[in-house]
């Protein structure tokens, strides 16, 4: 790296003060790019500055962000999502099955719409697609964040997050639903003028292990009009369950089946 003529990598120097990005710097110098990456940690280490990696944190910056997206972000999240929050290592995961492409690409888009700059990405594991989101500001956007799982730990929104999602009920039902939840169809059969006749009718569920996320998920139903029930299975309480035919119609109309 020392073989460059001292103007040159003065003149880099220059450059990257100014902004201009290390790509651009060894094209326009014809330098290699790992060379310009070295004079810009040195260049920053006699200054004794301090680099930060760029963000547009909406918590951090105060800019206005798509909070319509955040809202079933957060259900997503609250679901099948989890951040890794390392010294090295910052991403938030949202687990995708294979079967549900429309939600794969709903929950990229989601992450983009909330935060545009960090870089996302999917992983292929065995039946299922992790979207990732790279950057350690996902924990300032999801502060329910903490060690262990999530229901051995208290689960509640902060004010600003109760905000968005009373202005956006239904896009938090429709994460938690994509995430924890699905739509069936039921089937029974009643006797009717001595005939048995056999009946199937739809019904919503979300299971999830939290009482936390349970009752935030109940609560927004309640102030949607939903009518709900819980269906205890092995004796666990994690399941409820949406099967009145007039709350059915209204999950229909604003959420659906996963596609």
């Amino acid at each position: 790296m020392d073989e460059h003529n001292p103007s040159v990598r003065h003149e880099a120097v220059t450059l990257m003060r100014r902004g201009v990005t290390n790509r651009v710097v060894a094209e326009r110098l014809g330098v290699p790019r790992g060379t310009v990456g070295w004079w810009r940690h040195q260049d920053r280490k006699q200054r004794g500055e301090t680099f930060e990696h760029p963000h547009d944190c909406p918590r951090c910056t105060g800019r206005q962000f798509d909070r319509r997206a955040y809202a079933y972000l957060l259900g997503l999240y609250l679901g099948d999502g989890h951040i890794i929050s390392k010294p090295k290592q910052h991403h938030l995961s949202i687990f995708c099955a294979d079967s549900w492409p429309g939600l794969i690409e709903d929950a990229e888009e989601a992450m983009r719409k909330v935060m545009p700059m960090p870089s996302v990405r999917r992983r292929q594991k065995t039946g299922c697609v992790e979207v990732k989101s790279y950057t350690k500001h996902w924990t300032c956007m999801f502060p329910q964040h903490g060690p262990g799982k999530k229901h051995d730990r208290v689960i509640s929104l902060e004010p600003w997050q109760q905000e968005i999602v009373d202005e956006y009920l239904w896009e938090l039902i429709r994460g938690l639903i994509h995430s924890d939840g699905c739509r069936i169809s039921n089937s029974t059969v009643r006797t009717v003028d001595g005939e048995r006749k056999r009946y199937e009718y739809p019904r919503y569920f979300f299971t999830n292990k939290s009482d936390d996320i349970r009752r935030l998920y109940t609560d927004t139903l309640d102030k949607l009009g939903i009518t709900w029930t819980h269906c205890t299975r092995d004796g666990n309480p994690f399941n409820i369950s949406v099967a009145k035919r007039a709350s059915v119609a209204l999950m229909d109309a604003h959420v659906g089946p996963k596609y």
